[in-house]
């Protein structure tokens, strides 16, 4: 078995874990963090957004002699405002102009046939009136509310408003730490973008619910047992499933960043941009969130319940206890279900290698609380 295998097995069966709620006020300030830093570039470099957004026109060329940079010279002199152009295939040119008024189009069109050295009548022009771009923004906005909605009804009915709730956090998180880069580096935002954000929230989302699984069904009747807290247990659901998140996602990427960091940028397909950026971005974020956001959350609001606070209570107390009579702390796996055990050793679920003694050798592998 390769090594990564090996750790995954290890780490599902519980001998070796990292403790990443007791570690959460280390990944909320990082996130607090970052979060901080995508406002303040939305805030003051704020969103490039496409001609589909905010109305413009698309001038596709034939074949013309001028450079990208003159083209886009002569287009903001013929236009008065910024302009994109991207050289075809054929030698043509694609020249996007954002923010004009389609009765100023025909004009424009003439000034670049001049320029541009091409005759006018190879050079179409597709126009996108400012309410349009405005109709479709607010569709974007209304689709990605929805989504929202209903997440948070589905997480709550399929497991608990606690759940909800953190997974609605981790999705705002994702969603402010994309639409931040975009603001940072400048990309134009299309509706390839909010195609890839939509994307992302899916799959964070699906990260998010396996270790919601794998928490709820380890959790059946922790209150009668004094082994481990809630947090330790989520802890153990995060190790469980943590070799799956970090395999999906490096999967998920490589082919992602292939668009970027290839298509994009070595290649020159700028319109790659559009839709892998904020897939790179929010794949990254989406398994972060996941893994140091949405559990240790969940872990957090569950801790605030009495019942939850009692068993951590007694769990302490009878940890306090071991310790004073120099009894033996060795944990076992968790399982699905829980029996009392209150002549049972009380252990953190975390963090490093386990080691049973021979005595406990045969118990190894049952479900966590039973005895037999």
């Amino acid at each position: 078995m390769s090594k990564l295998g090996t750790l995954g097995a290890r780490l599902h069966r519980g001998e070796i874990g990292y403790d990443f709620v007791g570690k959460r006020k280390i990944w909320y300030g990082i996130s607090i963090l970052i979060t901080i830093t995508a406002i303040l570039g939305l805030t003051v470099r704020g969103l490039n957004m496409g001609i589909e957004f905010q109305g413009g026109a698309v001038f596709t060329t034939g074949k013309s002699p001028v450079s990208v940079s003159q083209a886009e010279t002569y287009a903001e002199e013929a236009s008065g405002h910024d302009a994109v152009v991207q050289k075809l295939g054929n030698g043509g040119l694609r020249i996007q102009i954002a923010g004009i008024d389609t009765d100023k189009s025909d004009a424009i069109k003439e000034k670049l046939a001049t320029d541009l050295k091409v005759d006018s009548e190879k050079i179409n022009a597709d126009l996108v009136g400012p309410s349009w771009g405005d109709q479709i923004a607010n569709k974007a906005w209304e689709g990605l509310a929805i989504f929202m909605v209903l997440v948070v009804v589905y997480l709550a009915i399929a497991f608990e408003w606690r759940m909800a709730i953190a997974a609605l956090v981790a999705l705002i998180h994702d969603i402010t730490i994309t639409v931040g880069i975009y603001a940072l580096v400048g990309f134009e935002v299309t509706p390839g973008t909010v195609i890839g954000l939509l994307t992302i929230l899916g799959y964070s989302l699906y990260d998010t619910v396996v270790v919601f699984d794998s928490l709820k069904e380890q959790t059946k009747g922790i209150t009668k047992q004094t082994r481990w807290t809630y947090s330790d247990v989520a802890d153990r659901s995060i190790n469980s499933t943590l070799v799956r998140s970090i395999n999906t996602t490096v999967v998920a990427l490589l082919p992602v960043a292939g668009l970027l960091f290839i298509g994009g940028g070595v290649l020159g397909a700028g319109m790659l941009n559009d839709i892998s950026l904020s897939l790179f971005v929010g794949l990254a974020a989406g398994a972060y969130s996941s893994i140091f956001i949405a559990t240790p959350l969940v872990a957090d609001l569950k801790e605030r319940e009495p019942e939850m606070k009692a068993l951590r209570k007694r769990v302490l107390a009878k940890r306090a206890q071991a310790a004073a009579t120099g009894e033996s702390l060795e944990p076992q796996a968790t399982g699905s279900s829980y029996e009392d055990d209150d002549l049972d050793d009380a252990a953190p679920a975390v963090v490093g290698p386990r080691h049973q003694p021979a005595s406990r050798a045969r118990g190894r592998g049952r479900p966590s609380g039973k005895r037999r």
